[in-house]
């Protein structure tokens, strides 16, 4: 029996590769119900179809809701006896958020503000909020959407006893093949017999799994303390290796075409900053960020003040393991949608 029997879960901007990797987990588990809530119809129908073709014992389970985080009505009326919360709603695309800033923030901040204001009044014993390594050190537009999100989390948890509502965070970096993200794409371009196209092969970037991202949730529900910010130490790779990587699976020596950094990217990422550090927890696998406890009165804190430091440094995607082409190979080869493209490649 865990801890998620006869429960039920709402995973927000379920529809995503997070929650099609959740409901994969879970499903066929004894939770009780798995709450989808978004405002795509048609990715919702098209999920209800799949689950009810390839697990039809359990599909059932599966709950539908239409609404947006940016409304909190309709927030509101998906939480009525919803236990735990994966809020994954966002918007994540780095360009668009650069051209639409304030979509940005309608989503990934005041959306969050909603979800969390209503699970509060609707009892939800726990709530794991997803963020990014772009929310470390933000210099675009997306990364300080995020950024601020987690601000809101990490305030809303000092409005609420963790006893009625914990509520905590995770950060982690790119999640190979999740929707939207490049490895796809560049399998497309294979396909078509067009180059594929990289920014700048000396980026770096840290690559996880679905999987990965959601054993990260998974430990922060557990594991994790109001206020927390959850990191995963992960490995990285250069967009030139992952290039490789991808071509050598596919399509050995294919050409590689560099066509510059897009609108507000970096050339690495950050999960830890040095700020952080100052206070973070080494737990093994994980990084825990707490929340500062401290209110707003300074005064008391003239006399005598918190002087220790970690010796904690940074930790980002230029620091962290840099995987070979090889090792890259393996984690891809990991993933059932590469499994899956290979097998329909040599159909």
């Amino acid at each position: 029996m865990s801890v998620f029997a006869n429960k039920t879960l709402m995973i927000t901007g379920g529809t995503g590769s997070f929650g099609n990797a959740v409901l994969n987990r879970f499903l066929q588990t004894d939770i009780g119900e798995i709450r989808i809530f978004s405002r795509d119809e048609k990715k919702q129908d098209d999920m209800r179809h799949e689950f009810q073709a390839k697990m039809p014992d359990v599909a059932g389970k599966i709950k539908f809701f239409i609404g947006d985080v940016r409304d909190l009505a309709s927030v509101k009326n998906a939480m009525h006896g919803v236990d735990y919360i994966f809020h994954a709603a966002a918007l994540k695309q780095v360009p668009s958020c650069e051209f639409f800033p304030m979509e940005a923030v309608k989503t990934n901040v005041i959306g969050t503000d909603n979800v969390l204001t209503a699970a509060i009044d609707a009892g939800v014993k726990n709530v794991v909020c997803l963020s990014t390594d772009k929310a470390a050190y933000p210099v675009n537009a997306m990364g300080t959407s995020k950024a601020m999100m987690e601000k809101v989390i990490v305030a809303k948890s000092r409005t609420v006893a963790p006893e009625q509502t914990k509520i905590c965070c995770t950060r982690y970096g790119n999640v190979m093949c999740s929707r939207g993200s490049v490895i796809p794409l560049w399998i497309d371009q294979i396909k078509a017999g067009n180059p594929i196209t990289i920014t700048d092969p000396s980026m770096t970037r840290f690559i996880m799994s679905l999987d990965e991202a959601v054993d990260l949730v998974l430990f922060a529900f557990e594991n994790g303390i109001s206020g927390d910010i959850l990191v995963q130490k992960a490995p990285a790779c250069t967009i030139e290796t992952l290039a490789k990587a991808v071509t050598g699976l596919f399509a050995p020596g294919h050409e590689i075409r560099v066509i510059g950094i897009r609108h507000g990217e970096k050339m690495y990422e950050t999960l830890l900053t040095n700020e952080e550090c100052a206070h973070a927890q080494d737990l093994g696998n994980f990084y825990r960020v707490p929340s500062d406890k401290r209110d707003l009165n300074y005064d008391k804190f003239m006399e005598k003040g918190d002087t220790e430091r970690n010796t904690l440094t940074e930790f980002n995607s230029g620091n962290t393991q840099l995987l070979t082409v090889e090792q890259v190979q393996q984690k891809l080869l990991c993933l059932s949608y590469i499994r899956d493209e290979l097998a329909a490649r040599e159909a």
